[in-house]
């Protein structure tokens, strides 16, 4: 792997770190302005428990070694939790400023899934 898909892939994976972490935090301790947003959007307020946990969990299995089958995972959950957000949004006619973290952060889940390490694939048996 080259030093710049290195650093590309350093720089993505942590600002969606933080995105997801900080977003999951936020939602774990449900803070007013996201409950509103919810309920908004028309999801029950025990939703953000389940995507805040499933963030937090997401986030520490892309950034410790290993485990490469759930990274897969938790990529593919990060990129369907935030196009369901983006999506969700759409659906109740909400402006673009809604759309920009949801839009940032499955372009960080992207870059970051793109650009991982060899040690952070999953390896097919038929290669």
């Amino acid at each position: 792997m080259s030093k710049r898909n290195k650093i590309i892939y350093w720089i993505a994976t942590l600002w969606l770190a933080f995105g997801m972490t900080s977003t999951g935090v936020v939602q774990l301790i449900k803070m007013k302005d996201e409950t509103a947003m919810m309920a908004h959007l028309g999801y029950p307020a025990y939703v953000l428990t389940i995507i805040g946990v499933w963030k937090i969990l997401g986030v520490i299995v892309v950034l410790i070694p290993k485990f490469t089958l759930l990274k897969e995972w938790a990529y593919a959950g990060f990129f369907f939790v935030m196009s369901g957000a983006v999506f969700s949004h759409l659906a109740v006619g909400d402006g673009g400023k809604e759309f920009f973290g949801p839009v940032l952060l499955i372009v960080l889940t992207i870059v970051s899934w793109y650009f991982r390490p060899a040690d952070r694939k999953v390896i097919s048996a038929n290669q």
